[in-house]
């Protein structure tokens, strides 16, 4: 039996074992994602420099929410092209979400290389809290929220210290924006993922409540936490 770790450095101890005609499995699997995404998300990031890097991605986010912003559907522009290495780690969410079934989520820790911020401790199970929080004992209606996320556009800010890879990539876009001060065509996309009494409540106390997931440049899926 070999093991193969979806903690992601050592954050937890979750681990999903292999029989011998797992390996075949495995194989299958690299062919059926980019010999590139395989590659880099053996390289796992170490866990205190995640953790810092998504305490700090929460500040970058709500504190510069309101400047260089990309602003996805307001006044025509167009949302950000996403790299190669955000695009696949995007698309292994969301295939992992459309399952219906939350157990896949871990393919998309290992496209990643590590489980992302959700807020927890680190001995915790990242599938069985976000069961817990999710509105059904499947976890489908986090599943589902998810998919409206990553349905809708991206908004980028600028983080880190190299110059020609320093975005990071939020969803939804609307996190990033002022509430208040949104297009109809923005409010109809509030309203498809929260309810008008969440949206009202986020207007009156100026912050993001629902769920925000963030992928970095380099294709590490950094957060996925609701707004607190």
């Amino acid at each position: 039996m070999s093991e193969v770790d979806f903690t992601g450095c050592g954050r937890q101890t979750h681990r999903a074992r292999f029989d011998e005609n797992g390996r075949k499995a495995q194989q299958q699997r690299r062919q059926a994602l980019p010999r590139a995404v395989w590659k880099r998300h053996q390289q796992l990031v170490p866990s205190a420099s995640l953790k810092t890097m998504a305490r700090t991605l929460l500040l970058v986010v709500a504190a510069g929410a309101l400047v260089h912003v990309s602003r996805a559907h307001a006044d025509g522009v167009r949302p950000p092209k996403l790299p190669d290495h955000v695009a696949d780690v995007r698309d292994a969410i969301l295939t992992a979400a459309r399952s219906g079934d939350i157990n896949e989520l871990k393919s998309a820790f290992e496209v990643s290389g590590n489980v992302p911020d959700l807020g927890i401790s680190p001995r915790s199970d990242p599938i069985r809290v976000l069961k817990d929080r999710s509105a059904d004992p499947q976890g489908r209606d986090t599943l589902a929220a998810i998919v409206e996320m990553l349905d809708m556009p991206a908004a980028t800010l600028p983080f880190g210290n190299d110059i020609e890879n320093n975005l990071i990539y939020i969803w939804p876009y609307l996190s990033t924006r002022a509430l208040d001060k949104l297009t109809p065509e923005e409010e109809v996309d509030l309203y498809r993922l929260v309810t008008p009494e969440l949206a009202a409540e986020m207007r009156k106390k100026k912050r993001w409540l629902w769920w925000r997931l963030v992928i970095s440049a380099d294709g590490t899926w950094t957060l996925f936490r609701k707004g607190t």
